[in-house]
């Protein structure tokens, strides 16, 4: 097993190009879609790092303590739907069929639990603002090769990184693993 390994911090060239970089996600291919945006998650993981960070430490200077609250609560259910995901045949089986709708109940549920504490505006903009403005990137921005030939290498198991054992935990890569997993076995039979 490959060793855990935090990307490289994209050039902002090469982060925010100019606008021929940029295209309109193709919402008729939701796989297509949501490879794109995994392709984009794994690549330039430092940057969204980074712009998350800055977001954060901007609203937790504003509201430390509702800061705390929502970081806490997100975790928690974070985890405890991984834990529920792992041990729970039921949560399992529809996380491995509706990775996408896992993890917006994994929101949904954080949302409640934090407004029943008081926190929501917190919460909209500590952690929905970062979570958007990435999605946002992550769909619009069209990969390169070098975005491509990255995922590969971590797909294969070459390399690992944080984003890539976060999406693993969501259920969000296990179609890349199988394909790469049957392209292997194939080349192994030959």
């Amino acid at each position: 097993m490959a060793k855990v390994e935090l990307t490289p911090f994209r050039p902002w060239d090469d982060f925010f190009p100019g606008a021929e970089r940029f295209a309109k996600p193709d919402t008729k291919d939701l796989a297509k879609w949501n490879n794109r945006v995994v392709s984009n998650l794994l690549y330039y993981q430092t940057n969204y790092l980074a712009m998350a960070i800055v977001v954060f430490l901007i609203v937790g200077f504003l509201n430390p303590l509702g800061m705390f609250t929502a970081m806490a609560v997100v975790s928690g259910v974070f985890m405890g739907s991984v834990w529920a995901g792992e041990n729970r045949a039921v949560i399992s089986n529809f996380k491995k069929h509706n990775p996408t709708a896992f993890v917006i109940a994994i929101m949904v549920a954080s949302y409640v639990v934090i407004s029943m504490l008081g926190s929501v505006m917190v919460f909209m903009t500590a952690i929905t603002l970062p979570l958007a403005l990435i999605f946002a990137h992550a769909s619009f921005r069209l990969r390169n090769m070098k975005n491509k030939l990255e995922n590969k290498i971590e797909g294969a198991g070459l390399k690992r990184s944080p984003m890539g054992i976060l999406l693993e935990a969501l259920g969000q890569q296990e179609e890349n693993f199988q394909k790469i997993q049957s392209f292997l076995e194939g080349k192994l039979k030959e």
